[in-house]
C-alpha cells in the first residue's frame, strides 16, 4: 500500500498551524497536564508528533505507532539528538495490526479519526479504547462539532469541509461531516472526565476530549 502522505506530509503541520493560527497544536496538548512521569502513553496516527514529543518530555513512556513512512521520518528528523527519560518507541504498522491490549495509560487520537470514514471510525476507535487500560484515559482531539445558532454552524462546517476536501485531494482521506467524538466515546462505555475547546475565528473551531475507561 502506497504512502499517502508521501506528498503532503512534509507540509501538514505548517498548513494546520496556517489553517488553524496555531490552535491544532493546542488542541493536541490540551490534556497533557494531567500526565503524570512514567505514564505509558500511546499516540495513534502520531503524523510528525508535536504532542508525543510534549509527553515524552513531561516524564511518559511513549509510543508511537503511524502507517506513513513519510511522517514518521519527519519525526524521526524531530527527536534526533534529544534526550528524553524514557526513549520514544516508534512503530512503523497499521493501528489495526497492533494489539497490546490494555497495556496503556493513556491513548491518544489527536487529528486521526476524521482521515477515516463512518463505518472505519467507530471500529478503530472501539480498537483504540481496547489497548487503554481499566482506569485510564483515551483522549480524542479534533474538530469540534459545530455549535451555535444556525449561521454559526454552517461556518463552522465550511471551515472544516475546506480541510476534508483538501486531503481528500491530497491523501484520499474520507469526506464526511464533523464527528461527534463524545457521543462515540459514551457509546463505549468511556465515561467523559473533561473537554477542552480551542477558539479559532471568533469559535470554537477545535476540543480534547478526556475519557476514562471504567
Amino acid at each position: 500500500m502506497g504512502d499517502r502522505y508521501r506528498i503532503i506530509g512534509p507540509l501538514y503541520d505548517f498548513l494546520a498551524t496556517i489553517f488553524s493560527l496555531g490552535q491544532i497544536d493546542r488542541c493536541k496538548c490540551g490534556m497533557h497536564d494531567s500526565i503524570r512521569p512514567g505514564d505509558s502513553v500511546l499516540f495513534a496516527g502520531v503524523g510528525q508528533g508535536i504532542d508525543a514529543i510534549e509527553a515524552a518530555n513531561l516524564g511518559a513512556r511513549v509510543t508511537v505507532v503511524d502507517l506513513s513512512e513519510t511522517m514518521l521520518g519527519v519525526f524521526r528528523k524531530r527527536i534526533l539528538g534529544r534526550y528524553f527519560i524514557y526513549p520514544i518507541r516508534i512503530v512503523h504498522a497499521d493501528i489495526f495490526t497492533f494489539d497490546e491490549h490494555e497495556s496503556f495509560d493513556r491513548v491518544y487520537a489527536n487529528f486521526f479519526l476524521n482521515v477515516f470514514p463512518p463505518e472505519v471510525v467507530s471500529r478503530l476507535e472501539a480498537h483504540l479504547a481496547s489497548l487503554v487500560r481499566p482506569g485510564g484515559h483515551m483522549v480524542v482531539g479534533d474538530f469540534a462539532l459545530p455549535s451555535g445558532n444556525a449561521a454559526a454552524r454552517t461556518i463552522q462546517s465550511v471551515y472544516w469541509y475546506i480541510a476534508d476536501i483538501l486531503f481528500y485531494v491530497m491523501a484520499r482521506n474520507a469526506l464526511h461531516p464533523v464527528y461527534d467524538y463524545a457521543a462515540h466515546l459514551k457509546g463505549l462505555g468511556l465515561e467523559i472526565e473533561d473537554i477542552r475547546y480551542f477558539r479559532c475565528l471568533f469559535d470554537n473551531r477545535y476540543c480534547s476530549i478526556l475519557a476514562r475507561k471504567k
